[in-house]
């Protein structure tokens, strides 16, 4: 199972969320996300269990429980909406469906 993990410290590494995990179980992955540029976190991540009995004991555990110092949220990942393939404009749709320049 994906467990989506926010408002993490930014001080807490992957392998700060792996441990914490590994307390409930098996776990293939533990990511805190980074900015591209900074490195810096973003103050989310997510972790892999491949047992499911496992990581919903895990997701009951640590949500609202404090890691570095924040109480954290923990629940399954869901999947990313689907996304409109057209950008969207502050001039379209609702002036008449584009730029009027």
């Amino acid at each position: 199972m994906n467990i989506f993990t926010a408002k993490l410290s930014y001080d807490t590494q992957s392998d700060d969320l792996r441990e914490v995990f590994e307390a409930f179980g098996e776990v293939d992955s533990a990511n805190v996300i980074t900015d591209k540029f900074t490195g810096q976190s973003k103050g989310f991540g997510f972790v892999e269990m491949p047992n499911e009995e496992e990581a919903q004991n895990a997701i009951s555990e640590l949500n609202d429980s404090t890691l570095d110092g924040r109480t954290i949220v923990v629940k399954k990942a869901e999947p990313r909406g689907e996304r409109s393939s057209r950008p969207r404009s502050a001039y379209s749709d609702s002036y008449g469906g584009g730029n009027r320049w």
